[in-house]
């Protein structure tokens, strides 16, 4: 087995839950068909939460965000490689720093600021090649906000959409931070403090409080 196929600290793809949740949601004959299923299935069916204890290591670990049923953009795609891990699809995780433009107020006042350092996204093998897959906002999220959804069809690569439903300016790609066989959650830590240091002055209790 690759490294990408080999369960990590993160991305558990062998953790019982895991392989439970990747063989229902797997259909399909074919390496893309189970792909696309996945994605599908990780986009909707966990919810997008940004207002979560970035302290804790549990919310960068796919078994403990399907238990929560609800993740950010990291721990969404560190799940979606563990069910595709689990599918026998190779899997990995890739990070860029994005400056979201439809940032709520609630959400930029609780961060300090508009970028967002190690945005994660999902990187699948599929047909010999590597194809990018985000699966962290949900249709439900989509359609309050009018983002468009992003889809995914196993073949060319899903990221966000520059512009909105309105023509806003959406999100926009600063820089990558490259690919990684399992979630480097120390480092990524580390950028947060380094990024935010308005909420990490707050300390770790009211910070639990703040994104509970």
């Amino acid at each position: 087995m690759t490294e990408y196929l080999s369960p990590g600290r993160y991305i558990d793809s062998t953790h019982p839950a895991i392989r439970e949740f990747s063989r229902k949601n797997s259909s399909g004959s074919s390496e893309r068909e189970r792909a696309v299923s996945l994605y599908y299935a990780v986009r909707d069916k966990i919810r997008y939460n940004p207002f979560l204890d970035f302290t804790s290591r549990e919310v960068f670990r796919a078994s403990a965000v399907l238990e929560a049923g609800q993740g950010f953009c990291v721990g969404k795609a560190s799940l979606l490689a563990a069910c595709a891990r689990a599918a026998g699809i190779e899997a990995r995780v890739g990070f860029a720093d994005v400056k979201n433009h439809l940032t709520t107020p609630r959400l930029a006042e609780t961060m300090g600021s508009d970028l967002f350092v190690y945005h994660g996204y999902t990187d699948l093998r599929i047909g010999g090649r590597w194809v990018k897959a985000t699966p962290a906002f949900n249709l439900a999220l989509c359609t309050r906000f009018r983002v468009k959804p992003l889809e995914f069809d196993g073949g060319a690569d899903s990221i966000f959409h520059p512009f909105d439903e309105d023509d806003r300016r959406h999100m926009e790609y600063l820089r990558d931070r490259g690919v990684y066989a399992d979630v480097p959650v120390e480092e990524i830590q580390q950028a947060f403090r380094d990024a935010y240091p308005k909420f990490y002055g707050l300390g770790k209790d009211a910070a639990k409080e703040t994104f509970g």
